[in-house]
């Protein structure tokens, strides 16, 4: 099992390597278990616009690596691998991967991200960042003047479209049933929107076009007649929820129905020891720079804690 580490600090995307950076400044020398997706969901962007401190942009996967060089810098360690088991029934707490190696920590934050789901379509991926995205706040300036396409009927669908109206010059939202799932005071938001179109009873079948490597337009097929069907679109913008990287703490920290994790006193989970920081707790911001507050929030946190000044 090896020696107990002070720290470990599960995930390496913003929330994660700005955890290990402020852990390692407080001399607790933190292991970063890393994923297998390293730099989280900026690992897969491109152009990030909205980070503070880049006036010109700065792609993401090239943050990610100036984040990992600076945490690395002040002496955080780094092990590859998944989190398959938690054990925080006692200290010291006990990880294992699913390489089969095993971890001991005093104290543990957890930042595990949560990943957008996607309607499983090769082209969807091959053009993530190329005018497919699942973030509206996040890429919705890139559209200014465009026509784009959101995929969705909940809350969160009705809300980044809407946000979209403010640069698209036209926003239709595409919906598997006829009628939405979305909150009334939302709906009626959306509707109102002259800015907004819907197309009812629709899937998308495909994204077009991955040998452009830019999106043209989609292949729609209505889910009641099967008649497919092309519709021309600038950008492709999906609403359909995002998932936490929770599923190995169930039944050892408290989760929402959703899988977010439950907050007790500041980061603090609902485990004396483990905290938590960035889109696996956050499900209303979801963004880069929330998710570097809420790391360094966790590791002064867990810094306290550690030392009986927890308060």
């Amino acid at each position: 099992m090896g020696d107990i580490e002070k720290i470990i600090i599960i995930g390496t995307g913003n929330a994660g390597y700005t955890a290990a950076i402020y852990a390692a400044r407080a001399n607790l020398n933190p292991l970063v278990i890393e994923g297998y997706q390293q730099g989280g969901q900026l690992a897969i962007t491109t152009d990030v616009e909205n980070f503070p401190g880049f006036p010109d942009g700065i792609q993401g996967p090239e943050l990610m690596e100036l984040m990992r060089k600076q945490a690395e810098r002040f002496g955080t360690r780094t092990v590859s691998g998944m989190v398959q088991g938690a054990d925080f029934s006692k200290r010291p707490f006990h990880l294992t991967l699913d390489n089969g190696k095993g971890y001991q920590a005093e104290s543990v934050i957890i930042a595990t991200g949560a990943a957008a789901k996607y309607i499983g379509l090769r082209a969807e991926r091959d053009l993530l960042g190329y005018g497919v995205s699942a973030c509206a706040t996040c890429d919705g300036a890139f559209f200014r003047g465009k026509e784009v396409a959101v995929v969705g009927g909940g809350d969160t669908a009705m809300e980044e479209s809407t946000f979209l109206t403010k640069f698209a010059s036209k926003v239709t939202v595409i919906h598997r049933r006829d009628s939405l799932r979305a909150s009334k005071i939302m709906q009626e938001k959306a509707r109102k929107n002259p800015k907004i179109e819907w197309i009812w009873d629709t899937t998308v079948a495909d994204v077009l076009d991955p040998k452009q490597k830019k999106v043209t337009g989609l292949k729609l097929k209505n889910v009641k007649t099967g008649k497919e069907s092309d519709f021309k679109t600038d950008g492709l913008f999906l609403a359909i929820g995002h998932e936490p990287g929770t599923g190995f703490l169930k039944g050892h920290i408290e989760l929402d129905p959703k899988g977010f994790i439950i907050l007790k006193k500041y980061t603090m989970t609902s485990v004396d020891g483990v905290f938590a920081a960035g889109d696996c707790v956050d499900h209303r911001y979801k963004q880069a720079v929330t998710a570097a507050g809420m790391g360094c929030q966790a590791a002064l946190d867990a810094e306290k804690w550690l030392e009986g000044n927890f308060g």
